[in-house]
């Protein structure tokens, strides 16, 4: 493994680590250095997730991923994952920050997923290579994750997520924090909520990160581009209402079931959205 280490006096430091509070003397690196510099959002969320949350997960990292925005997870198993898959499905360019060294990342299921984030993108740690990690290491590693971007995206957190850790460094930083809005009666949602509750930005439309960062967002949809008139009007009705019903896409584009059945059938099969629980969602 190419590593290479920046030191706090260096010009290839990262200008927005320079500030934070208890800021790393050293980066250790392995991949494309220049992201350190770019501007970035960060995605996270709790390892223990819902299908939600894996979608919304999935569905944020590709829409940065397609407007061309670096995103920063901790490469955590759940939300962080597929925060990061979704991101590289779109040719985005993923950062990661551990807390281990670089030669022992964590966790091991996502060998697979480091290698493509080294080969496509960077990932970065304070600590030595052939540090193990221990328990303290990845909450410290979260005011990193925070400093090196420009906003928070929080999708799902329990109510001691180690997502809400990096919230509340991203706070500190004065950075947006943006939470997804969830089920009131799941523990998942919990700390997403509770994020609302004290001054977060609601992240509704996933078009409004895009426009916050200045960003142009009529970018191509290669899955609505394939779909006839009647598949595009089921498709953003469900994109608008993730989990909707049969029942209610039927109400809402005043169809019969008989043929709101057969275009999702269609929608499906072209990958587009998928049934779960008796409604209907967007694909992975």
């Amino acid at each position: 493994m190419d590593i290479k280490i920046i030191d706090i006096d260096s010009e290839l430091y990262p200008e927005s680590l320079r500030n934070i509070s208890n800021k790393p003397r050293k980066l250790y690196c392995a991949g494309d250095i220049s992201l350190l510099n770019e501007e970035s959002i960060a995605v996270v969320g709790s390892r223990k997730y819902t299908l939600y949350g894996k979608q919304v997960a999935a569905l944020v990292g590709r829409t940065l991923g397609q407007a061309d925005v670096p995103v920063v997870s901790g490469m955590a198993a759940g939300i962080d994952t597929f925060a990061h898959e979704g991101l590289l499905e779109s040719g985005g360019r993923p950062v990661a920050v551990l807390g281990t060294g670089l030669e022992r990342p964590y966790p091991k299921k996502n060998k697979a997923l480091y290698q493509r984030i080294i080969e496509e993108g960077l990932v970065i740690s304070e600590y030595e290579p052939d540090f193990p990690g221990r328990p303290e290491t990845f909450p410290a590693r979260n005011r990193i994750i925070a400093g090196l971007s420009s906003a928070i995206v929080v999708i799902e957190a329990n109510f001691k997520s180690g997502a809400l850790i990096t919230a509340q460094f991203g706070m500190e930083q004065g950075k947006t924090i943006y939470a997804v809005p969830g089920n009131i009666n799941s523990q998942f949602s919990l700390g997403t909520n509770l994020l609302l509750r004290d001054g977060a930005t609601p992240l509704v439309v996933i078009d409004d990160l895009l426009r916050d960062l200045g960003k142009d967002i009529t970018r191509a949809d290669t899955i609505s581009m394939d779909m006839g008139p009647d598949e595009k009007a089921v498709f953003d009705t469900v994109v608008k209402n993730n989990g909707i019903s049969v029942n209610e896409i039927c109400h809402n584009l005043n169809k019969k079931a008989q043929e709101v059945n057969a275009i999702l059938t269609i929608l499906e099969i072209k990958g587009a959205i998928t049934s779960y629980g008796g409604r209907i969602h967007l694909a992975k």
